[in-house]
C-alpha cells in the first residue's frame, strides 16, 4: 500500500524540528525537508490548528503541547512492549533488567523486570537521573554528537555520585567513544557503590530511541562474562528495536 503524502510531509517536519532541537525557521525546515516554502506553511497552519507546533515570538516555529500527551502515551506503551524483552534479560544475566529513555536532559526509566534472585537492584520506574552516571545514560549520550552532549552537560553539570563518577567533559568524551566502539556501556559504581550495571541501545531502524541494561550487586555483575552478555543483550535490543521500527502489533514478534 503507498503512503499518503501530506502526511508523510507533515511527519518529516516534526522530524525536522526535532532534529534541530525542537525549534527550527523555514529555511532550516527547507533544507531538512526538500520541501518547497508554499508547502511547508500550508503544512503547518495544520499543525499550529492542532497544537503540534507552536510559533515563537521570533517567528521560529516549535514543536507543540499536543505531541506532549501522544509522547506520555507512547512512552507508557513502549513500557509495556518491552516487557517481554526485558524477562529475556533476566533469563540470560540472572539479574534485574531496566528499560529508559533520555526527556530532555534526564534519563527516565521507564520499564523493569526484576531479578528473582533475593538480593537485587531496583530502579523506580518514572526515576529521573542524570545520564553521566549510569549506563543508559552513556548508551544515549553516546548516539549524540559530541557537541550535543557538551551542551547538555553545560546545562545540567556532572555531580559527583560516588568516588568513581566521570566528572570533567573531556573524560566523558572518551568514555562514549569507547561505548561506541565496543557496542555497550558500563557502569561501574558511578551512580551508587556496589551496583555495577551494562547497558546496550535499542535502535529503531534511524535512532537509539532507548536503552536497556542489567543491574545487580558488582560481585555478581563482574563474575559474568562481559562481552558474552554484551552480545546477548544486543540480540533482544535488536529484536525490540525490529519491532518498534517495524510497526508491528503490541502481540507480535514476542517470545
Amino acid at each position: 500500500m503507498g503512503t499518503v503524502q501530506s502526511v508523510d510531509r507533515a511527519l518529516d517536519l516534526l522530524e525536522a524540528l526535532a532534529g534541530h532541537g525542537g525549534e527550527a525557521g523555514i529555511s532550516e525546515l527547507a533544507g531538512a525537508t526538500g520541501l518547497p516554502y508554499g508547502t511547508i506553511h500550508r503544512l503547518l497552519r495544520t499543525l499550529l490548528d492542532r497544537g503540534y507546533v507552536r510559533q515563537e515570538s521570533d517567528r521560529r516555529y516549535a514543536l507543540g503541547g499536543a505531541l506532549v500527551r501522544l509522547g506520555g502515551v507512547a512512552e507508557r506503551m513502549v513500557g509495556v512492549w518491552a516487557q517481554p524483552y526485558l524477562k529475556r534479560m533476566v533469563e540470560l544475566s540472572g539479574e534485574t533488567a531496566n528499560m529508559a529513555v533520555l526527556e530532555g536532559d534526564f534519563i527516565v526509566y521507564v520499564a523493569q523486570i526484576p531479578s528473582p534472585r533475593r538480593l537485587r537492584m531496583f530502579a523506580e520506574v518514572g526515576r529521573r537521573v542524570l545520564p553521566h552516571s549510569t549506563a543508559v545514560g552513556k548508551v544515549l549520550l553516546a548516539d549524540r554528537p559530541d557537541a550535543e552532549v557538551a551542551s547538555l552537560v553545560e546545562r545540567t553539570g556532572m555531580p559527583r555520585r560516588t568516588a568513581n563518577t566521570i566528572t570533567d567533559l573531556p573524560g566523558m568524551l572518551a568514555e562514549l567513544g569507547r561505548v561506541r566502539d565496543r557496542g555497550y556501556a558500563l557502569d561501574l559504581g558511578e551512580e551508587e557503590l556496589g551496583v555495577h550495571c551494562l547497558a546496550v541501545g535499542v535502535h529503531d531502524g534511524a535512532r537509539t530511541v532507548a536503552a536497556m541494561s542489567v543491574s545487580g550487586p558488582a560481585e555478581r555483575i563482574d563474575a559474568l562474562d562481559r562481552e558474552e552478555l554484551a552480545a546477548g543483550m544486543r540480540k533482544i535490543a535488536r529484536d525490540f528495536g525490529s519491532e518498534l521500527g517495524g510497526g508491528l502489533s503490541p502481540a507480535s514478534g514476542r517470545g
